[in-house]
């Protein structure tokens, strides 16, 4: 069933409105974190916001969960050497966190886990704090990752840093 208040806040929700929470310096401090974060753990994390869904999207009443998967395979956060990647995904519109780990690290890591890290994010954006809430959930999931996926060897870093505004 449609929910017309979210479709409205889907449609009517100004395509510039992610900058508020994410100005440049805060894209800039989550891709340096997830740059060092990546030093001590062989997983790659990839960080995308969305403003809102496109209207198809929002009538089809689509969740962030699965938008979530959905961009989890577009960005190509799959398509790593040892199934590695972690998707942070941000529906801003819904005021949504979806974590989607890749099959290699979900064996080695409890899905409450990530649960847990997109909460105490949220807990932090609901209070307008969206830099140091992205800043501390990389942390928790680079400390999931080093417990559980340690790095082996050469690290290489396949995905890139930089957070992803998705429908720009």
């Amino acid at each position: 069933m449609v929910n017309p208040r979210r479709v409205f806040r889907h449609l009517f929700r100004p395509p510039w409105a992610w900058r508020r929470a994410f100005p440049r310096a805060t894209l800039d401090a989550i891709e340096a974190a997830i740059r060092a974060s990546e030093k001590h753990h062989g997983g790659e994390i990839r960080f995308a916001i969305e403003n809102s869904l496109p209207l198809s999207l929002a009538l089809r009443g689509m969740s962030g969960r699965e938008r979530a998967i959905h961009m989890f395979s577009s960005l190509r956060v799959w398509d790593t050497a040892h199934n590695s990647g972690v998707l942070v995904y941000l529906l801003l519109a819904d005021r949504d966190i979806e974590i989607v780990a890749d099959r290699g690290i979900a064996a080695r890591v409890e899905a409450s886990a990530w649960e847990g890290v997109a909460r105490a994010m949220e807990a932090h954006f609901r209070r307008g704090e969206f830099a140091h809430g992205a800043l501390e959930g990389i942390g928790q999931i680079s400390a999931l990752l080093a417990a559980h996926f340690p790095p082996s060897g050469h690290n290489v870093d396949e995905l890139p840093d930089r957070p992803v505004i998705v429908g720009r």
